[in-house]
Protein backbone atom coordinates (compact mmCIF):
# COMPACT_ATOMS: atom_id res chain seq x y z
CA UNK A 1 0.00 0.00 0.00
CA UNK A 2 1.24 3.65 -0.96
CA UNK A 3 1.20 6.37 1.31
CA UNK A 4 -1.01 9.34 0.44
CA UNK A 5 1.39 12.20 -0.95
CA UNK A 6 0.79 15.83 1.00
CA UNK A 7 0.05 17.64 -2.40
CA UNK A 8 -3.12 17.51 -4.55
CA UNK A 9 -1.54 15.64 -7.10
CA UNK A 10 -5.18 14.98 -8.45
CA UNK A 11 -5.57 18.53 -9.48
CA UNK A 12 -2.12 19.32 -10.34
CA UNK A 13 -1.04 17.83 -13.87
CA UNK A 14 2.34 15.33 -13.74
CA UNK A 15 4.48 18.27 -15.78
CA UNK A 16 3.17 21.30 -13.61
CA UNK A 17 4.94 22.35 -10.28
CA UNK A 18 2.44 22.67 -7.17
CA UNK A 19 0.58 25.83 -6.63
CA UNK A 20 2.05 27.08 -3.68
CA UNK A 21 0.14 28.41 -0.96
CA UNK A 22 -0.38 31.97 -0.52
CA UNK A 23 0.32 33.58 2.79
CA UNK A 24 -3.07 35.31 3.93
CA UNK A 25 -1.82 39.04 4.49
CA UNK A 26 -2.38 40.77 7.68
CA UNK A 27 -4.63 44.05 7.82
CA UNK A 28 -3.30 47.42 8.95
CA UNK A 29 -4.44 46.89 12.58
CA UNK A 30 -3.56 43.05 12.85
CA UNK A 31 0.26 44.58 11.42
CA UNK A 32 0.28 47.14 13.80
CA UNK A 33 -0.01 45.12 16.85
CA UNK A 34 1.77 42.75 15.89
CA UNK A 35 4.57 45.42 15.22
CA UNK A 36 3.98 46.71 18.88
CA UNK A 37 3.66 43.34 20.66
CA UNK A 38 7.86 42.58 18.95
CA UNK A 39 9.02 45.89 19.95
CA UNK A 40 7.69 45.56 23.31
CA UNK A 41 9.28 42.45 23.65
CA UNK A 42 12.89 43.92 22.25
CA UNK A 43 12.51 47.65 24.22
CA UNK A 44 12.16 45.32 27.58
CA UNK A 45 15.27 42.83 26.57
CA UNK A 46 17.30 45.23 24.74
CA UNK A 47 16.48 48.82 26.12
CA UNK A 48 15.64 51.75 23.44
CA UNK A 49 19.16 52.37 21.88
CA UNK A 50 20.13 48.98 21.60
CA UNK A 51 17.05 48.31 19.63
CA UNK A 52 16.85 48.84 15.63
CA UNK A 53 14.19 49.25 12.77
CA UNK A 54 16.17 46.64 10.95
CA UNK A 55 15.70 44.35 13.65
CA UNK A 56 11.68 45.01 14.83
CA UNK A 57 11.24 44.52 10.76
CA UNK A 58 13.07 41.46 10.68
CA UNK A 59 11.41 39.74 13.69
CA UNK A 60 8.15 41.16 12.03
CA UNK A 61 8.82 39.38 8.89
CA UNK A 62 8.67 43.12 6.80
CA UNK A 63 10.50 45.33 5.24
CA UNK A 64 11.61 48.60 7.19
CA UNK A 65 9.90 51.33 5.34
CA UNK A 66 6.41 48.97 7.01
CA UNK A 67 7.32 50.14 10.23
CA UNK A 68 7.74 53.86 9.59
CA UNK A 69 4.55 53.80 7.76
CA UNK A 70 2.83 52.53 10.57
CA UNK A 71 5.07 54.35 13.56
CA UNK A 72 7.05 57.09 11.79
CA UNK A 73 10.05 54.78 13.07
CA UNK A 74 11.35 53.29 16.32
CA UNK A 75 10.58 56.56 18.35
CA UNK A 76 6.89 56.83 17.53
CA UNK A 77 6.66 53.05 18.14
CA UNK A 78 8.80 53.10 21.49
CA UNK A 79 6.39 56.57 22.86
CA UNK A 80 2.94 54.32 21.77
CA UNK A 81 4.41 51.34 23.70
CA UNK A 82 5.18 53.30 26.67
CA UNK A 83 1.60 55.46 27.00
CA UNK A 84 -0.07 52.01 26.17
CA UNK A 85 2.23 50.41 28.95
CA UNK A 86 1.33 53.41 31.39
CA UNK A 87 -2.35 53.53 30.88
CA UNK A 88 -2.27 50.11 31.75
CA UNK A 89 -0.71 50.15 35.12
CA UNK A 90 -2.42 53.39 36.20
CA UNK A 91 -5.96 51.73 35.40
CA UNK A 92 -5.26 48.67 37.11
CA UNK A 93 -4.07 51.01 40.47
CA UNK A 94 -7.35 52.97 40.24
CA UNK A 95 -9.70 50.28 39.73
CA UNK A 96 -8.08 48.01 42.20
CA UNK A 97 -8.87 51.17 45.30
CA UNK A 98 -12.96 49.99 45.57
CA UNK A 99 -14.52 50.35 48.60
CA UNK A 100 -12.86 49.12 51.81
CA UNK A 101 -10.92 50.03 55.53
CA UNK A 102 -8.24 52.28 54.74
CA UNK A 103 -5.86 49.63 55.24
CA UNK A 104 -7.38 47.29 53.06
CA UNK A 105 -7.31 49.97 50.28
CA UNK A 106 -3.41 50.11 50.69
CA UNK A 107 -3.09 46.55 50.43
CA UNK A 108 -5.47 46.81 47.59
CA UNK A 109 -2.68 49.66 45.74
CA UNK A 110 0.11 47.43 46.63
CA UNK A 111 -1.32 43.87 44.90
CA UNK A 112 -2.37 46.27 41.87
CA UNK A 113 1.55 47.57 41.59
CA UNK A 114 3.09 43.91 41.74
CA UNK A 115 0.02 42.02 39.45
CA UNK A 116 1.18 44.37 37.13
CA UNK A 117 4.72 43.75 37.32
CA UNK A 118 4.07 39.76 37.42
CA UNK A 119 1.73 39.86 34.46
CA UNK A 120 3.34 42.34 32.27
CA UNK A 121 7.20 42.28 33.16
CA UNK A 122 7.71 43.47 29.80
CA UNK A 123 6.35 46.67 29.95
CA UNK A 124 7.01 47.14 33.69
CA UNK A 125 11.32 46.83 32.54
CA UNK A 126 10.09 49.22 29.80
CA UNK A 127 8.69 52.14 32.22
CA UNK A 128 11.54 51.54 34.54
CA UNK A 129 14.39 53.27 32.44
CA UNK A 130 14.87 56.46 31.78
CA UNK A 131 13.09 57.13 28.06
CA UNK A 132 14.36 59.90 25.86
CA UNK A 133 11.43 59.89 24.34
CA UNK A 134 8.43 62.23 25.83
CA UNK A 135 5.05 60.65 26.30
CA UNK A 136 1.47 61.66 26.18
CA UNK A 137 0.91 60.44 29.14
CA UNK A 138 4.85 62.14 31.16
CA UNK A 139 6.81 59.88 32.75
CA UNK A 140 7.22 57.09 35.14
CA UNK A 141 7.91 59.58 37.88
CA UNK A 142 4.58 61.34 36.56
CA UNK A 143 2.99 58.24 36.48
CA UNK A 144 3.94 57.57 40.16
CA UNK A 145 2.55 60.60 41.10
CA UNK A 146 -0.89 60.36 39.45
CA UNK A 147 -0.98 57.22 41.56
CA UNK A 148 -0.25 58.77 44.72
CA UNK A 149 -2.78 61.34 44.05
CA UNK A 150 -5.26 58.67 43.96
CA UNK A 151 -3.90 57.12 47.47
CA UNK A 152 -3.48 60.98 48.68
CA UNK A 153 -7.40 60.70 49.33
CA UNK A 154 -7.51 57.79 51.76
CA UNK A 155 -4.42 59.37 53.49
CA UNK A 156 -6.68 62.65 53.89
CA UNK A 157 -9.08 60.71 55.52
CA UNK A 158 -7.03 58.90 57.60
CA UNK A 159 -5.35 61.70 58.83
CA UNK A 160 -8.00 63.91 59.54
CA UNK A 161 -9.95 61.43 61.41
CA UNK A 162 -6.39 60.91 64.02
CA UNK A 163 -5.90 64.52 64.23
CA UNK A 164 -3.12 65.10 61.65
CA UNK A 165 -2.77 68.07 59.47
CA UNK A 166 -4.69 66.40 56.00
CA UNK A 167 -2.92 69.03 54.08
CA UNK A 168 0.46 66.73 54.67
CA UNK A 169 -1.28 63.90 52.77
CA UNK A 170 0.45 64.45 49.45
CA UNK A 171 3.72 64.30 51.22
CA UNK A 172 2.98 60.60 53.03
CA UNK A 173 1.41 59.62 49.58
CA UNK A 174 4.28 59.95 47.28
CA UNK A 175 6.69 58.74 50.04
CA UNK A 176 4.51 55.72 50.52
CA UNK A 177 3.44 54.78 47.06
CA UNK A 178 7.76 55.32 45.59
CA UNK A 179 8.25 52.77 48.42
CA UNK A 180 6.33 50.14 46.98
CA UNK A 181 7.46 51.31 43.14
CA UNK A 182 10.67 50.83 44.07
CA UNK A 183 10.15 47.82 46.33
CA UNK A 184 8.38 46.67 43.08
CA UNK A 185 11.48 47.23 40.98
CA UNK A 186 13.19 44.60 43.12
CA UNK A 187 11.11 42.36 43.14
CA UNK A 188 10.65 42.22 39.46
CA UNK A 189 14.35 40.60 39.24
CA UNK A 190 14.16 38.42 42.99
CA UNK A 191 10.94 37.61 43.25
CA UNK A 192 10.89 36.62 46.22
CA UNK A 193 9.34 36.28 48.55
CA UNK A 194 5.64 35.76 47.49
CA UNK A 195 4.00 38.10 46.07
CA UNK A 196 1.05 38.64 48.72
CA UNK A 197 3.61 38.24 51.32
CA UNK A 198 5.46 41.51 49.78
CA UNK A 199 2.69 43.22 50.00
CA UNK A 200 1.57 42.58 53.40
CA UNK A 201 5.14 43.43 54.53
CA UNK A 202 4.86 46.89 52.74
CA UNK A 203 1.30 47.33 53.93
CA UNK A 204 2.47 46.46 57.48
CA UNK A 205 5.53 49.27 57.29
CA UNK A 206 3.28 51.59 55.83
CA UNK A 207 0.39 51.27 58.28
CA UNK A 208 2.22 50.98 61.54
CA UNK A 209 4.22 53.70 60.12
CA UNK A 210 1.24 55.49 60.15
CA UNK A 211 -0.27 54.46 63.37
CA UNK A 212 2.76 55.60 65.22
CA UNK A 213 2.99 59.08 63.76
CA UNK A 214 4.16 61.89 65.70
CA UNK A 215 1.50 65.31 65.17
CA UNK A 216 5.00 67.16 64.98
CA UNK A 217 8.55 64.77 64.12
CA UNK A 218 11.07 66.32 65.07
CA UNK A 219 14.66 65.90 64.15
CA UNK A 220 17.21 64.42 66.77
CA UNK A 221 20.51 65.37 64.84
CA UNK A 222 22.37 68.55 64.42
CA UNK A 223 20.92 69.27 61.24
CA UNK A 224 17.32 71.57 61.33
CA UNK A 225 17.50 73.39 58.26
Amino acid sequence: MIDAVATDSSSTPSNEKPRRTRRTRMTGAERRAQLLEIGRTLFAAKGFEATSVEEIAAKAGVSKPVVYEHFGGKEGLYAVVVDREMRRLLDMVTSSLTAGHPRELCEQAAFALLDYIEEYTDGFRILVRDSPIPQSTGSFASLISDIATQVEDILGREFKSRGFDPKLAPLYAQALVGMVALTGQWWLDVRRPKKAEVAAHLVNLAWHGLDGLEQKPRLIGHRKS
